[in-house]
């Protein structure tokens, strides 16, 4: 089993489990199960649950929402940012607030 952990800034707050608690119930079991499968089959979960973004950066699909993720030691993925997606194409901003808590989690 892979453990899944969330990102907390230096505040201690965890922008991505916020994201999540603030879903309505349907989409929270949806992230849920979807989290499950990450655990259950870390790196080898492909689509249409996971995909790469790029480089260490992976966002996991339950429905219309999007999590952001990476692998960070051993088996452990740290989930960095969540947004609901409204267009075919994921926001830059969206990756680029993603790429910037792994950039200052892999640097601790």
């Amino acid at each position: 089993m892979w453990q899944i952990l969330f990102y907390e800034d230096q505040r201690g707050k965890s922008p991505a489990l916020d994201y999540i608690n603030s879903l309505p119930p349907r989409d929270k079991v949806k992230v849920s199960n979807t989290l499950r499968l990450l655990e259950e089959f870390g790196t080898a979960l492909a689509m249409p649950h996971a995909r790469r973004i790029e480089g260490r950066l992976w966002e996991l699909r339950p429905g219309d929402n999007r999590l952001f993720y990476c692998l960070h030691d051993g088996k452990e993925f740290v989930v960095l940012h969540g947004f609901r997606k409204k267009t075919m194409q994921t926001p830059e901003k969206e990756i680029q607030t993603a790429l910037r808590r792994m950039n200052k989690l892999l640097e601790k």
